[in-house]
């Protein structure tokens, strides 16, 4: 069945959940997914990310890349700041995020500049363990970080 006219436009107006493929975690206070969601306030956000504390984080090596402002709302890591949190590769994401976005490929950095000097990019903290596995190293880590938790 083919959807109306109405309906693609209305989904063009909702959120997406976006989720890096090399990024896993083991929860401990709720459910993260959980919270990323309820944190969400499509009025005046045009991102939440969700971030992880860097000093906990496995296969993560750098100096945070955000900080998370008193009201919720984020700013970069400046050249030679140390800031508490990393990118755990999952946001929320409103379609006006896109807006003008380039034609070509590009980084959501882009974006998320834009937003953060607008005031509409935000983040929400993860609890538990976060594991990015971008290399075979990290992944062999974040399995053996996995096993010790289910045993």
């Amino acid at each position: 069945m083919a959807a109306s006219k109405g309906s693609a436009a209305a989904r063009a107006r909702d959120p997406s959940l976006i989720h890096d493929a090399d990024s896993v975690w083991i929860e401990s206070v709720g459910a993260n997914l959980a919270r990323l969601f309820d944190g969400w306030e499509g009025e005046r956000m045009d991102c939440l990310l969700m971030l992880a504390p860097a000093s906990i984080s496995q296969g993560y090596q750098g100096r945070g890349d955000f900080a998370l402002e008193a009201d919720g709302r984020i700013r970069r890591r400046g050249e030679q700041e140390v800031v508490p949190f990393v990118f755990t590769g999952v946001s929320i994401a409103h379609p006006r995020l896109f807006e003008g976005s380039p034609e070509a490929p590009f980084s959501l950095n882009v974006l998320w500049s834009r937003s953060i000097a607008a005031g509409r990019a935000w983040g929400v903290r993860m609890e538990g363990v976060w594991m990015h596995v971008g290399t075979p190293e990290a992944l062999a880590q974040a399995e053996q970080c996995l096993n010790d938790a289910a045993n």
